[in-house]
Parts: structure tokens; sequence; C-alpha cells
């Protein structure tokens, strides 16, 4: 500790004189006292300048003290103090919101709450099959961190180049070409923990300094499986789309797979809990049908939301409107899981429209008032942002639950 304490005072590092500075004006300042008090007025005054000189040797002292800690602790400016204040103090007074569901709708959802509460946790599914997180489950045993990933990244305080470090694909190398390298860096997070997955999630969470939590909804190796009005079966979550037939029944396997203890908390502990936006059967619902998740969210107190897809999707959602979404929602988990709905109701360009045809895929119709015959709030608004992809805009969205949230809840700044 005291050798610490010494090293401020090596040459170099531009604390010491200025701290030198404050303590001559300190005395500068006393000195200047005695002569104050002098029953003389010219001493008296002489002795009031000394003063104001001291005063300025504190000032110019401690100001300058304080700009080299912030270029020592901050050398590359790459975060404003201002922005630091904000978060601390600003952003950790905002309520506590939790997000679930899955896939790059989440992390759309994520990337605008973090500009409005740092009490933000972010349940994430964890039974995708596909791609590099398909490839790592099966040789790993682990479960699917793709979705995780997103997530953590979304939520990131640390510079850009740390997040698009974790969205990198590999493009060739035998063993490596179509992975990512942030799959890659939870993987073995997760085999330096002893394989605890939730654990490396939170050790990750740290390299990217995120802004609030995010927790796998259950820490079992789960693989969804859909049954189809036909009587079929398809295991695994990117292969249940392209059965193209309508969905009867959604179950996970094993069938014992339960919450982790943070996230059934964070749900306990909840302000909002909010759902969606994301894919139905393959990010919401896996959440929905863990054992005890429903209830869990019934029981909460928080006021809940679900965010609604603007779009269809084939062999998930063909035909669906804002009702049948919430229905199915509703179905498998419980009518009390919910107090409002968040939909689009701009109309898709016709050039965007054109290209989501040869998908089969279609603008979700806003039936506001079916979902209020169910019961539940609605908002209906423009969400949209068309660009490569129609999806939600981020700003458009977070406008939307904030308004409904400070409007329903009453929870202000």
């Amino acid at each position: 500790m005291s050798n610490n304490l010494f090293k401020w005072l090596y040459p170099g590092i531009k604390v010491k004189r200025w701290m030198l500075a404050a303590c001559f004006g300190v005395l500068v300042v006393g000195f200047g006292s005695i002569f104050a008090v002098y029953p003389y007025p010219f001493v008296s005054r002489m002795g009031v300048v000394i003063i104001l000189c001291g005063i300025v040797f504190v000032v110019l002292g401690m100001g300058k003290m304080t700009v080299s800690l912030i270029t020592l602790f901050l050398p590359q400016r790459e975060r404003d103090i201002v922005n630091i204040l904000y978060q601390r103090r600003y952003l950790e007074r905002g309520p506590k919101v939790v997000a679930l569901g899955g896939g790059q709708g989440l992390s759309r959802l994520l990337l605008g709450l973090k500009e409005y509460t740092a009490n933000l946790t972010a349940i994430v599914t964890v039974a995708d099959s596909g791609g590099s997180s398909g490839r790592l489950r099966e040789e790993f045993n682990i479960v699917a961190p793709g979705d995780i990933r997103n997530c953590l990244v979304a939520l990131a305080d640390a510079p850009a180049l740390m997040g698009q470090l974790f969205q990198y694909r590999f493009s060739d190398g035998e063993g490596l070409k179509g992975h990512n390298f942030g799959n890659l860096f939870l993987t073995a997070m997760v085999q330096l923990t002893g394989g605890d997955f939730q654990k490396a999630v939170e050790e990750s969470s740290k390299v990217l300094a995120i802004r609030g939590k995010v927790i796998p909804s259950t820490v079992h190796n789960v693989h969804l499986v859909a049954e189809y009005v036909d009587g079929s079966l398809t295991e695994g979550e990117a292969k249940i789309p392209g059965k193209n037939l309508p969905i009867k029944r959604l179950f996970l396997k094993p069938e014992g797979a339960v919450p982790t203890p943070e996230a059934l908390t964070a749900i306990a502990e909840a302000d909002i809990i909010v759902m969606g936006p994301g894919s139905l059967y393959t990010s919401i619902l896996p959440n929905l049908i863990i054992k005890g998740m429903p209830e869990a969210i019934v029981r909460s107190p928080a006021y809940k939301i679900y965010v609604c897809n603007v779009m269809t999707q084939r062999g998930e959602t063909d035909g669906f409107s804002a009702g049948d979404h919430t229905r199915a929602i509703i179905g498998y988990a419980h009518p009390k899981v919910l107090d409002a709905c968040i939909i689009n109701d701009a109309l898709v360009p016709d050039e965007a429209l054109q290209r989501y045809r040869g998908e089969d895929s279609y603008p979700v119709t806003a039936d506001a008032e079916g979902i209020r015959s169910m019961g539940y709030r609605v908002v209906a608004t423009d969400l949209l942002s068309v660009a490569d992809y129609v999806r939600h805009d981020s700003k458009k969205l977070t406008q939307a639950l904030i308004k409904l949230i400070e409007t329903q809840r009453v929870i202000k700044r």
C-alpha cells in the first residue's frame, strides 16, 4: 500500500507538481489570513490580496490535478467523462427492465433500451441449432452461444473494435470457416470456468464492459422440437421453418429443463418485462415453454409487454396477424403473461414488399381491436426501419416503449 502511494510522486505522472501547487496555495491562504486580521487597513487589505492569490493557486492546482487524473484513466479519450457520469448517475436510476427473447430482434431492442436504463437484463434463448452455434453445440456439448453473443455486443460499452471482433466471422481456414469469433470466445470461456456457462457469460460481460446483464434462459443443453398439424416432428431450431407446415405444438428436449436462478430473480424484481421482437416459434416461445418460466412471469409485479414482429416468417407464422401472435403467446404460457402489445401500423414500401414476396413473407396485419378484445392494451405506431431488411427501428421502438412505460406505470425520473 505504501509503495503504491509513493508511486504518485514518481516523475512524469503530472500529478505531483499540481498537488504541490494546491498545497502551496493553502499555505498562502493561511499566511494571508494572519495579515487580514491586523487592525491596520493597509496590512489587512494586503492580507486579502494574499488570500486571493492563494485561492488561485489552490483552484489551479486542484483543476490541473483533476485533468491529469482524467487523462491518466482515459488516455485515449474513448469515453467522455460526462457520458460516464450520465450512465452512473442517470441511467442507474432507470426502471428494472427484463427483455426476453433471442435472435436479431432482441439485440436491436437492447441497443435502444440501454440508453434509457442501466438496470437492464436480457434473458436469452439458447435453443439455436444452426451455423456456428450448432457446430459448437455438437462438438462441445454446450448451450448455443450465438444469441448470447449478439446481446453482449448490443449492450457493450467497450470500444467499437471489440464489438466488431466478437461479431467477426471467419471466411476460410480448415475448421474455422463459418465460425464466429465471439462464439469461439464464449466456448473457450466455458472451458476455463469448468463448464459453467453462466459464469462464462459473466466473465465475457466484463471483457465487453456491458451495460446491464445477459442471462441464458436455461443452462440445460436443450433442443427445440416442433410437432406439425400432420403429426410429424422436427428437432432443431434451424430446421423447424423448413417443413413449411403449421406448427401444432412446440416443446423442448429434454423436457426437464428449468430456468436459471438468475433469470427467475430478474423476473421477480423487474418493473417491466418485454417479450420480443423476434421469431415467434424459435426465439420467443422457446423461453416461455421452459418449466416454471410462465409462472414466474405471472407472479412478477412487472408491467408485461409483447412487441410483435413486423413481417410474417415462412414456416413459422404464415398468414399470422398481430392477434394470432398474441394468442400463441398466451396459449403456450398464460393469459396473465401480458398487459400490453406494441404493434406496427406503418405501411411497408412496395419495393421492400417485392423482395419479401420471394420469401413468402408479408406484413403482419395490425388488428389492434382484436387484441383489445382479449383484454390487452395496444400501442399501434410506426416502428419500421427499411434498409436491406424490413425490421424494427431501434429508436422508434424505444420511444414507443418509454411512452407506454411512463404513462401506464408512471415511472419517471
